[in-house]
């Protein structure tokens, strides 16, 4: 039987409680177990406040030693006091996962600017766990539909991406990329695309010389380390996702954020999953923030998180599988 799934808290002022509680309630009858790492007061007020079922007959709870002050606390204002807690959830659940004792960890969103103002360092979710891990370059992964998303560069201006594009990264990203899909999806062959970074992949140099002195010979070089047909590009990205375009593609390597971020949220926003690639525990998480304009009202969809479980079970499941 497999261990639970880790679910964080997040931050206790956005929609978090919320979707947490609305998928527990939607559960699927698959043998699965959750385990909530978090304040169980916070759940239990949510609850009250959104009138829904309390959990605990379907959901495992590890309490935080650190609490969410409910004397102050107020659904959609961001509040720094409330970093401790919730960095205490990362920190536990991360534990588990890399004892072994909890399978994946699926995690909550969290408002960066209030950690932030609190002390806290990292950019967000996927920096932390990868320094808690000892992980030096995750990826990052979205994935709705039929479609599998990774952008090469993430969250900087777009005017700095050309200059960030090294070989180097754009190759750990790309090889990072096949092996997840054939860890974590269990696909025995699995074949990206990756996309040029200018307007029709460069055409011959005309827009841009990134696709010729650095995508292209990326792709060629680990074309020699992969079965023929692995890895196909630089190619042109205004046409590739189309449905007739993207298909016989695993996954789709982008350069930049939006790039790849506008293309999934407009098959599956809402419903998409965030994956991170490379980390030798399974995390997943929603595709959305904190939506602190939304706390409280009983209007949030769990559906991004309820993806979002299946998917940590699916590839907690797979990473059991012989190689």
């Amino acid at each position: 039987m497999m261990k639970p799934i880790a679910i964080t808290m997040g931050d206790p002022t956005g929609i978090g409680p919320e979707v947490i509680l609305k998928a527990v309630q939607q559960r699927p009858s698959d043998g699965s177990e959750w385990l909530y790492i978090g304040d169980p007061d916070l759940l239990t007020w949510s609850a009250r406040h959104l009138n829904l079922e309390l959990p605990w007959q379907r959901l495992t709870l590890l309490p935080t030693h650190h609490r969410v002050d409910l004397g102050r606390f107020q659904p959609g204002q961001p509040d720094p006091a409330h970093a401790a807690v919730i960095m205490e959830c990362l920190d536990r659940a991360c534990q588990l996962a890399l004892t072994g004792e909890v399978a994946a960890i699926t995690t909550a969103p969290i408002h960066k600017a209030s950690l932030h103002a609190a002390g806290m360092a990292f950019p967000g979710h996927t920096e932390y766990l990868a320094h808690r891990t000892a992980t030096a370059h995750p990826v990052m992964m979205l994935t709705g539909g039929d479609l599998r998303v990774v952008p090469a560069t993430i969250h900087q201006s777009l005017a700095s991406v050309a200059a960030s594009l090294q070989p180097s990264g754009l190759q750990r990203v790309i090889t990072t990329t096949l092996t997840a899909l054939q860890r974590d999806f269990a696909l025995s062959a699995p074949r990206i695309a990756v996309t040029g970074l200018n307007p029709h992949a460069g055409e011959q140099g005309s827009f841009g010389r990134e696709e010729i002195e650095i995508i292209a010979p990326v792709c060629r070089q680990l074309s020699q380390q992969w079965p023929p047909g692995t890895i196909c590009g630089p190619l042109s990205a205004d046409s590739l996702f189309h449905a007739s375009q993207r298909k016989g593609y695993d996954a789709i390597v982008c350069m930049y954020h939006d790039q790849a971020l506008i293309p999934i949220k407009m098959l599956a926003f809402g419903a998409a999953v965030n994956v991170t690639l490379g980390l030798p525990i399974v995390r997943t998480s929603v595709d959305h923030g904190t939506a602190h304009d939304l706390a409280g009202r009983g209007q949030a969809s769990p559906e991004s998180l309820l993806q979002a479980l299946h998917l940590a079970k699916v590839m907690a499941h797979n990473r059991l599988l012989p190689t």
